[in-house]
Order: structure tokens, then sequence, then C-alpha cells
């Protein structure tokens, strides 16, 4: 039986509290076999998973070529899905001797970064052909922000490129109905009030800022999404590994290895979790609901057993001892909504 749905903010699509990112099927950090990546996208929708995030950048079309051709199986009502525009992919002149630097596997293809009307719309013929897809449920411009764009100077290019033709081309898709609603993927604090300034949108992917790690968003970030009817989806809810395996030797955290502090921080949450019985990866999966404007939460999985296991850590009953224990020992915000 489907999970329960929310409205994402002001518009008319609803998705599942709990949905499913496609990203580890791109191939992120380990190689995944193609009967191995639809058995978990099975799993997922066995689980009553109706929600599915994925972008041309996971595995550079791999991931959406593989969640196009389970979904082509079922019935287009049932499920929701978001992928992403601003980046193009054209053959590798190489492909036999293809290697990615930001996959571990994945197609040969090289990414074009492109914010601008031909960019978007090349984009969306390319994902309409990956995903079988005639209208998208939620397309969302992909992470305007410095950890991929490299330097503030390129971030202002490419919000120039959205300014002088992307928007346009965005108004255009929403407006002929082929995708339901617009919104914007974001790595970092500081991006939604810009994006919010150029355009109206309906929604935001935000990958990690918002966890049991950290809240920063609480100050001004979310307050304006409210103020504007704006729906959030939370990304990177176990910050990228950390949250899932706990404080462990080559622990990820935004993608990298753990410092000693982060570390630390993540032990403390873990042992007031164990001190109510609840494991960490529930506890992180659960919290980012507790905000109102939250509309869904979307851990990857590599392998049908870890969609089961975060079903389990979904569902997992906890205490509401444990979100004020956290905040009583500083360990998340004391004005942080919880579950």
């Amino acid at each position: 039986m489907p999970f329960e749905t929310r409205r994402l903010g002001r518009t008319d699509v609803a998705v599942t509290t709990l949905g499913f990112g496609s990203a580890a099927l791109g191939e992120l950090f380990v190689k995944v076999p193609e009967p191995q990546a639809q058995a978990t996208l099975q799993a997922a929708w066995d689980a009553g998973i109706r929600y599915f995030d994925t972008a041309p950048w996971y595995g550079l079309g791999l991931a959406e070529h593989r969640l196009g051709s389970f979904l082509h199986g079922q019935k287009r009502g049932e499920f929701r899905v978001s992928t992403k525009v601003g980046r193009w992919l054209r053959p590798s002149p190489h492909p036999e001797s293809y290697h990615s630097d930001k996959w571990a596997g994945g197609l040969p293809f090289d990414v074009v970064f492109d914010y601008g009307y031909d960019g978007i719309m090349r984009a969306m013929e390319q994902i309409w052909m990956r995903l079988t897809l005639p209208r998208i449920d939620l397309l969302l411009i992909h992470d305007l922000d410095l950890p991929h764009h490299a330097t503030e100077g390129r971030v202002r290019a490419h919000l120039d490129q959205l300014s002088s033709s992307g928007w346009r081309a965005l108004e255009q898709l929403k407006s002929s109905g082929v995708i339901g609603a617009v919104g914007a993927g974001i790595n970092v604090n500081g991006m939604i009030p810009r994006l919010l300034d150029a355009a109206d949108l309906d929604a935001f992917l935000v990958a990690m800022p918002y966890t049991l790690m950290e809240q920063a968003p609480l100050a001004e970030e979310f307050p304006m999404c409210q103020r504007h009817g704006a729906g959030i989806v939370i990304g990177g809810v176990f910050a990228s590994g950390l949250l899932a395996t706990g404080p462990v030797a080559g622990a990820k955290y935004n993608y990298r290895d753990a410092t000693a502090e982060e570390l630390e921080r993540c032990r403390r949450i873990e042992r007031v979790c164990a001190a109510h019985g609840v494991p960490l990866a529930a506890a992180a999966l659960q919290f980012p609901l507790g905000h109102p404007i939250v509309a869904s939460v979307i851990p990857g999985a590599l392998s049908p057993d870890q969609v089961v296991r975060n079903v389990e850590n979904f569902r997992y009953p906890i205490p509401a001892g444990l979100w004020s224990d956290l905040k009583s020992e500083t360990l998340i915000r004391t004005d942080a909504p919880t579950p």
C-alpha cells in the first residue's frame, strides 16, 4: 500500500512522504548491475513508494534510463517523478576509453552546463526519451550553487542564462502542461533567496543543509519558502552517508570524508538515539518531516535490502523524548519542528 502523500507547497503535485532518490543507481560510488537496479526499484514500488527523483547528471543518463525502463510498466497516474534541467549530454569522443571522475560507472557521455532556453529545451527532449514519459510532475533547475559550479563567477553566469532566456523555457513548459511544477535543487545555504528573488518557484529539493546534523535553513530560508508557498523535498537526508553508517572510519559527510568534529557530533547524536532505543538512521529519516513545508524525504538505495532497511527505519516508532533530549543537549536547534 502506498505511503501517505503530502502536497508539494501550493502545487497540485502530491508526493509520498518516503520517496526514492536514484543517484546511487547512476553508479555514484559503486557499479550496480542492471538486474540489481531493477530489483531495487521493484522493492521500492512493492513497499509503497510512489515518488521517484532522478536527473540527467546521475550516471550521465544511466539513472534516468533505468528509472524510465521500470516506470514504463506502471500506470502513469500512480506515481510522481521529478528530474532536472540545466545540463544536457553529448557523446564522448572516446567512448571505448571513457571514464568519469565523478561516477564509478555510468554512461559514456559528457555533460554540458546550459541554463538558457535552448539548453533547457534540449535537456527536456533527452529526458523525455530516457524516461519514456511525456509529462514530468516536478522539473528542477539542477544545483545552481558552488559545489558544482566551482566559482561564484560561474554561478552568476548561469543565473544570467536563466534570467535572459531560461525562465522563459520553464514557463513555456509549465503553461503547455508537460510539467506540473517548477523548482530548484540546492546544496548550500544562500541559494534559496537568490532564486526566489528571480522567479516564483513552486518547490526546492534541499540536498544537504537540513538534516539531523544541520538546520541552518530554519533561520531565514524555510520561512521565506513558507511565505512564497514553496514546498520542500529533502534529498541528502543521511548527509551523504554519515547519518546512515554512523561515525565509523571513512564515513562520508557532504560527499567527502567526515572531519573529527563532525564524527564527534554524530557520535553524540547517536548516543541520544541509543538511549531511546532508536536507530540513528531512523531518526535521520523521520526528522525533516516534522517541518510543515517538507513534503518528502528521498533516500537512495543500491539494493532491495537497502530499500527494506529504509522503510523499516522510516516506520520505526520514535518517542517525543528523543527530540527533546537532542534539543536540550544543543544537538539540534531548539526551534526545529519535530514529528
